[in-house]
């Protein structure tokens, strides 16, 4: 299984990013996916899910009305849309993909998840 993290970069407060999640080797449409990131000396902290149906999602509540998530299982990729970025944003964030067959958003869909790269995302103040 390999996941392939894209669209980070540089942009300034209140700047928009768009960062991708590409998923080869397993099936896609039937697993939650997950973005988490990684502040430089922190935890790997959890910013949201989205369900196998893409009905259902979660947000840490950080992020909430700032960062959407969506996904396109006809592309096998996950999307963290991130808008009004704040300097507080900065980190690496990583998709993650759930071991659960058609589980939900939630933290216990990700015990075991497999994880991508991660893309590093600045944000300058």
């Amino acid at each position: 299984v390999q996941l392939q993290a894209s669209g980070g970069g540089l942009v300034q407060t209140g700047g928009s990013l768009r960062l991708s999640c590409v998923v080869s080797g397993r099936a896609f449409g039937v697993y939650p996916m997950g973005w988490f990131r990684q502040a430089p000396g922190k935890e790997r902290d959890f910013v949201g899910a989205i369900s196998w149906s893409g009905v259902g999602t979660i947000y840490t509540d950080s992020v909430k009305g700032r960062l959407l998530i969506t996904r396109d299982d006809a592309k096998k990729t996950v999307y963290l849309q991130m808008n009004r970025l704040k300097p507080e944003d900065t980190a690496v964030y990583y998709c993650a993909i759930s071991d659960k067959r058609f589980g939900s958003a939630d933290l216990p869909s990700f015990e075991n998840p497999y994880w991508g790269q991660g893309t590093q995302v600045t944000v300058s103040s």
